[in-house]
């Protein structure tokens, strides 16, 4: 598994191991590394509906400038988890980004085998 290259989000429609799916065990590991949530348009009016909000509002009170300056970011708490984090589940779990929704399979980073709990499944076995 050592020779697995990492994607980013911007490759979103690319499966970076064809052979294997990994299965999310809900550990929550990848809400807990630091960087972008990346959310798009289409995320602010799931996300927002879902929390009750307008979306100016979600936009002021959970979103960031990405640190490439290109669009917006789901905060992160002074430890490096996402806002959305709480009480070991993710708030917005039913209209998480395409991003969240993608890990490990469309993207992940160095070192995400040592941290999260996926299960690996030969996609010939799905």
């Amino acid at each position: 598994m050592g020779g697995i290259s990492h994607g980013s989000p911007l490759n979103d429609q690319t499966v970076l191991e064809p052979d294997v799916h990994y299965v999310c065990q809900r550990c929550n590991a990848c809400c807990k590394w630091p960087g972008d949530v990346r959310i798009e348009d289409a995320d602010v009016v799931a996300i927002s509906s879902f929390l009750g909000m307008s979306e100016p509002d979600f936009i002021e009170k959970y979103t960031r400038l990405r640190m490439n300056r290109q669009g917006l970011s789901i905060l992160e708490k002074p430890n490096h988890e996402c806002i959305m984090l709480e009480n070991g589940g993710c708030l917005i779990h039913a209209v998480k980004p395409a991003q969240c929704a993608g890990f490990p399979n469309t993207w992940n980073f160095p070192g995400w085998h040592d941290v999260c709990r996926a299960l690996p499944v030969p996609v010939n076995n799905l």
